[in-house]
This record gives structure tokens, C-alpha cells and sequence, in this order.
């Protein structure tokens, strides 16, 4: 079936927050599925990996720093969706970098990282180059980096498989890099495997704004099935605040 940006947009924002994100959280999480998504960056396909685990997140701790110095820190997500927390890190990192120069944060259990596109794609239009590595896989690892010129709309993005050995400790890592001087995109190596530009980035939203977005119906009814829980909430307290006049 076929959806809207609009209508997806305000289904994700009442699933994340039904699901227990902050106000801003839940924001952030919807832009970076659907940004994805209208970019051909396979951004529903993130989601349905995501969903199973969405309603744990508010069970578990929030992310917090474990070190921090001018130009780094450390960052332990335990084990919530990038959805939840990477938008703060990436923050972190631009803040670091515009008072330093250039700034690495590393996130610990991290899941769902191919969603940091859409925030690094921030840092480059507010002049930031930006740049993020990850690995996938536990016996087939696969390497992930984007990144970003400051000034630049739209990131390059590049995976490859690996015959690297990824470690129980930092599988599910995720390393952020922002920098006020330094051009970052010089990081990406592009590779047979799978390399997408920012042109081939910007010509698919354009193909997307004209055609739409393409959904599944048993996904789209799972997203709005979780959403109720905030419409629920929100009648309840409408009654309340009538009974209340």
C-alpha cells in the first residue's frame, strides 16, 4: 500500500511515544526511519528489525556517559536502539567538535545504527563534517561507514563484507566522528560490495516525493496497533481534565 511521508511521520511519532520515548526522542526516531526510507536506504526494513525490542528499551537503563574528556567520550546505550539515543551522541560530538576542532564519541550497545545516517546528515548542514563506523554479524562481519562534508545535503554510505573477527565486547559498537576543520569524508572507502552515493541519495528522495512511500500492511498495522497506546492515554486524560471543569 501507499502511505505518505506526512502520514508515516505521525504514526511513527505516536508508536515511539506510545513505547516510551521522551518528548524529542520519539521526534528523532520517527525523522530517522522515514528519512531514511525516502533516501532508498531501506528505512521500514530497519524498522521491522527494530520493533520486536521498541516496548524493552523503556525497561531499560538510559544511556550514559562512562568517560568523557574535551575531544571524546565513551557512552554505554545498554542494549536500546540507536532510535533512542544516537541523535544525543551525535549532538555530543558536534559540540565537542565546534569548541575543539574535531570530537570522537563511541556508543556501546548500540543496536540499529544504520539509522545514525539521518544525524549525520545534520552535522553537514549546519557545517560539520561528520562521520560514522560500525560493524554487523557475528561469523560474516560486515563493516559500515558514512560520512559527510560540512556544507554537504546528503552523506556517502559504504559496507563491505570482512574477514575480521568482531569481539562479544564491541559488537554492537558504534564510533562517531565530527569535525569544525577537517573534511571526514576522505575516511569512506568505497567498495564492491555495496557504495552509495550522495548523488544517488538525493535522486531517490526525489523519485520518492513523486511516487510515495510503499508499505507493507501488516507493518503499517503493527506501527499504528503500538500508537494506540498513546491515543488511549490521551483520551483518558481529556475525560479526566473535563471531569475536572
Amino acid at each position: 500500500m501507499h502511505i505518505s511521508m506526512n502520514e508515516l511521520k505521525a504514526a511513527l511519532r505516536r508508536c515511539f511515544e506510545a513505547s516510551g520515548y521522551f518528548v524529542g526522542n520519539y521526534e528523532d526516531a520517527a525523522n530517522m526511519i522515514v528519512w531514511l526510507e525516502k533516501h532508498g536506504l531501506k528505512g521500514l526494513e530497519e524498522l521491522e528489525h527494530a520493533l520486536a525490542y521498541i516496548a524493552a528499551d523503556q525497561n531499560k537503563p538510559q544511556s550514559k556517559i562512562i568517560y568523557e574528556d574535551s575531544t571524546s567520550a565513551t557512552i554505554d546505550a545498554h542494549g536500546r536502539s540507536s532510535l533512542n539515543c544516537v541523535a544525543a551522541a551525535v549532538d555530543l560530538a558536534q559540540a565537542k567538535a565546534l569548541a575543539s576542532g574535531i570530537a570522537t564519541i563511541t556508543v556501546h550497545n548500540c543496536h540499529n545504527r544504520m539509522f545514525i545516517l539521518k544525524a549525520l546528515t545534520d552535522c553537514g548542514r549546519r557545517g560539520i563534517s561528520a562521520a560514522a563506523y560500525w560493524q554487523n554479524g557475528s561469523e560474516i562481519i560486515t563493516e559500515h561507514t558514512a560520512a559527510i562534508r560540512s556544507g554537504q545535503r546528503y552523506p556517502n554510505y559504504s559496507q563491505a563484507i570482512t574477514n575480521l573477527a568482531c569481539s562479544g565486547e564491541d559488537k554492537q559498537a558504534l564510533t562517531i566522528i565530527c569535525s569544525s576543520r577537517v573534511d571526514l569524508t576522505s575516511s569512506l572507502q568505497s567498495t564492491e560490495q555495496q557504495s552509495i552515493s550522495a548523488q544517488q541519495i538525493a535522486e531517490h528522495k526525489a523519485l520518492t516525493v513523486e511516487l510515495g512511500i510503499e508499505i507493507d500492511k501488516k507493518l503499517w498495522a503493527e506501527i499504528n496497533q503500538l500508537g494506540t497506546g498513546i491515543l488511549v492515554e490521551n483520551t483518558e486524560r481529556s475525560r479526566l481534565d473535563a471531569g475536572g471543569r
